[in-house]
């Protein structure tokens, strides 16, 4: 059997700047690792994101990263002031915070006590 020793989520982007500037500034997340134009690795609590540059973005539902989070009305007025625009989900006993990465990607606060 395989032994792993390291996973990441591959989101491909289509500006390496912009992506990495709205990881790392916009939503707080460590910039491990950056090669030039050709791969950046970002880490939040639990997982790595691996950031690598394509002609050929879909955007859609292919893909989305969730954020646990202790406040969620907290962690989106942060991020709100950061510019991110929100749509919310809930249905009574769930409260979701969807958001897009500057290609589209689909990501969500989600609150921590899910874990």
């Amino acid at each position: 059997m395989a032994q792993f020793v390291g996973s990441n989520v591959t989101v491909m982007i289509s500006n390496m700047d912009k992506s990495v500037a709205f990881y790392v500034e916009t939503l707080g997340l460590k910039l491990k690792s950056r090669y030039d134009d050709h791969w950046a690795e970002v880490e939040g609590p639990g997982i790595t994101i691996g950031l690598h540059p394509s002609s050929k973005i879909n955007k859609g539902d292919n893909l989305s990263i969730a954020f646990s989070v202790k406040d969620l009305d907290a962690s989106m007025k942060e991020l709100e002031g950061k510019g991110v625009k929100f749509n919310l989900y809930k249905d009574g006993q769930t409260n979701l915070a969807f958001f897009n990465d500057p290609d589209g990607t689909v990501l969500y606060l989600a609150p921590a006590q899910w874990e």
